[in-house]
Protein backbone atom coordinates (compact mmCIF):
# COMPACT_ATOMS: atom_id res chain seq x y z
CA UNK A 1 0.00 0.00 0.00
CA UNK A 2 1.14 3.50 -0.76
CA UNK A 3 -0.14 7.02 -0.52
CA UNK A 4 -0.09 9.36 -3.47
CA UNK A 5 -0.78 13.01 -2.76
CA UNK A 6 -2.06 14.57 -5.97
CA UNK A 7 -1.94 18.34 -5.74
CA UNK A 8 -2.65 21.12 -8.18
CA UNK A 9 0.31 23.40 -8.80
CA UNK A 10 3.78 23.67 -7.42
CA UNK A 11 4.81 25.00 -4.06
CA UNK A 12 6.67 28.20 -4.81
CA UNK A 13 7.35 29.32 -1.25
CA UNK A 14 10.70 27.88 -0.14
CA UNK A 15 9.68 27.59 3.52
CA UNK A 16 6.52 25.64 2.69
CA UNK A 17 8.45 23.41 0.28
CA UNK A 18 10.99 22.73 3.03
CA UNK A 19 8.20 21.89 5.50
CA UNK A 20 6.61 19.49 2.99
CA UNK A 21 9.94 17.82 2.33
CA UNK A 22 10.63 17.49 6.06
CA UNK A 23 7.30 15.82 6.82
CA UNK A 24 7.54 13.66 3.71
CA UNK A 25 10.91 12.34 4.92
CA UNK A 26 9.46 11.71 8.37
CA UNK A 27 6.37 9.82 7.22
CA UNK A 28 8.35 7.81 4.67
CA UNK A 29 10.03 6.07 7.62
CA UNK A 30 6.68 4.35 8.22
CA UNK A 31 4.98 4.03 4.85
CA UNK A 32 5.31 4.78 1.16
CA UNK A 33 4.23 8.29 0.22
CA UNK A 34 4.73 10.03 -3.07
CA UNK A 35 3.79 13.44 -4.33
CA UNK A 36 2.36 14.15 -7.76
CA UNK A 37 1.87 17.73 -8.88
CA UNK A 38 -0.54 18.40 -11.73
CA UNK A 39 -0.92 21.53 -13.77
CA UNK A 40 -4.64 22.01 -13.22
CA UNK A 41 -7.72 20.47 -11.62
CA UNK A 42 -8.72 18.72 -14.85
CA UNK A 43 -5.64 16.47 -14.58
CA UNK A 44 -6.20 15.19 -11.05
CA UNK A 45 -8.03 12.01 -12.02
CA UNK A 46 -5.36 11.18 -14.63
CA UNK A 47 -2.78 11.08 -11.82
CA UNK A 48 -4.73 8.57 -9.72
CA UNK A 49 -4.06 4.89 -10.28
CA UNK A 50 -7.02 2.69 -11.10
CA UNK A 51 -8.21 0.84 -8.02
CA UNK A 52 -6.86 3.45 -5.61
CA UNK A 53 -9.06 4.75 -2.84
CA UNK A 54 -9.58 8.46 -3.52
CA UNK A 55 -9.79 10.84 -0.57
CA UNK A 56 -10.80 14.36 -1.60
CA UNK A 57 -9.58 17.22 0.56
CA UNK A 58 -12.69 19.37 0.63
CA UNK A 59 -13.96 22.05 2.98
CA UNK A 60 -17.35 20.31 3.23
CA UNK A 61 -15.82 16.90 3.93
CA UNK A 62 -15.73 15.02 7.21
CA UNK A 63 -13.58 16.62 9.92
CA UNK A 64 -11.30 13.99 11.47
CA UNK A 65 -9.24 14.17 14.60
CA UNK A 66 -5.64 13.04 14.38
CA UNK A 67 -6.60 9.86 16.25
CA UNK A 68 -9.39 9.17 13.75
CA UNK A 69 -6.93 9.61 10.90
CA UNK A 70 -4.61 7.14 12.64
CA UNK A 71 -7.47 4.64 12.77
CA UNK A 72 -8.23 5.22 9.10
CA UNK A 73 -4.60 4.67 8.09
CA UNK A 74 -4.67 1.34 9.93
CA UNK A 75 -7.89 0.37 8.15
CA UNK A 76 -6.47 1.43 4.78
CA UNK A 77 -3.39 -0.69 5.35
CA UNK A 78 -5.54 -3.71 6.23
CA UNK A 79 -7.50 -3.17 3.01
CA UNK A 80 -4.23 -3.10 1.07
CA UNK A 81 -5.40 -0.59 -1.55
CA UNK A 82 -3.35 2.44 -2.48
CA UNK A 83 -4.74 5.74 -1.21
CA UNK A 84 -4.77 8.90 -3.30
CA UNK A 85 -5.31 12.20 -1.52
CA UNK A 86 -6.47 14.97 -3.87
CA UNK A 87 -5.76 18.61 -3.07
CA UNK A 88 -7.27 21.19 -5.40
CA UNK A 89 -5.89 24.57 -6.35
CA UNK A 90 -7.43 27.99 -5.82
CA UNK A 91 -10.68 26.81 -7.40
CA UNK A 92 -10.94 23.69 -5.25
CA UNK A 93 -11.72 20.24 -6.62
CA UNK A 94 -13.92 19.75 -9.68
CA UNK A 95 -17.15 17.79 -9.44
CA UNK A 96 -15.78 14.68 -11.26
CA UNK A 97 -13.10 14.32 -8.57
CA UNK A 98 -15.62 14.74 -5.75
CA UNK A 99 -17.93 12.21 -7.43
CA UNK A 100 -15.11 9.65 -7.75
CA UNK A 101 -13.94 10.13 -4.14
CA UNK A 102 -14.83 7.44 -1.62
CA UNK A 103 -14.58 9.95 1.17
CA UNK A 104 -14.08 13.69 1.55
CA UNK A 105 -11.86 14.94 4.36
CA UNK A 106 -12.00 18.47 5.73
CA UNK A 107 -8.85 19.76 7.37
CA UNK A 108 -10.76 22.65 8.92
CA UNK A 109 -13.73 24.92 8.46
CA UNK A 110 -11.13 27.53 7.57
CA UNK A 111 -9.91 27.98 4.00
CA UNK A 112 -6.19 27.33 3.50
CA UNK A 113 -3.93 28.07 0.56
CA UNK A 114 -3.41 24.76 -1.27
CA UNK A 115 0.33 24.88 -0.52
CA UNK A 116 -0.34 25.06 3.22
CA UNK A 117 -2.98 22.31 2.97
CA UNK A 118 -0.29 20.04 1.56
CA UNK A 119 1.99 20.70 4.54
CA UNK A 120 -0.90 19.91 6.90
CA UNK A 121 -1.70 16.65 5.09
CA UNK A 122 1.91 15.44 5.32
CA UNK A 123 2.16 16.46 8.96
CA UNK A 124 -1.10 14.71 9.82
CA UNK A 125 -0.03 11.51 8.06
CA UNK A 126 3.20 11.60 10.05
CA UNK A 127 1.27 12.27 13.27
CA UNK A 128 -1.14 9.39 12.50
CA UNK A 129 1.72 6.92 12.22
CA UNK A 130 3.37 8.14 15.41
CA UNK A 131 0.03 7.80 17.22
CA UNK A 132 -0.31 4.22 15.99
CA UNK A 133 3.14 3.38 17.28
CA UNK A 134 2.72 5.14 20.61
CA UNK A 135 5.59 7.50 19.87
CA UNK A 136 5.80 10.78 21.82
CA UNK A 137 5.29 13.21 18.89
CA UNK A 138 1.52 13.46 19.46
CA UNK A 139 0.61 14.89 22.84
CA UNK A 140 -3.13 15.33 22.27
CA UNK A 141 -5.96 13.16 23.51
Amino acid sequence: MRYRVVAVGRIRDAALRAACDDYLRRVQRYTRVEEREVKDEARILEAISEGSRLVALWERGEPWTSAQLADRTAQWERDGRDVALAIGGADGLPLPVLDRAEVAWSLSALTFPHELARVIVYEQLYRAYTIRRGEPYHRGP
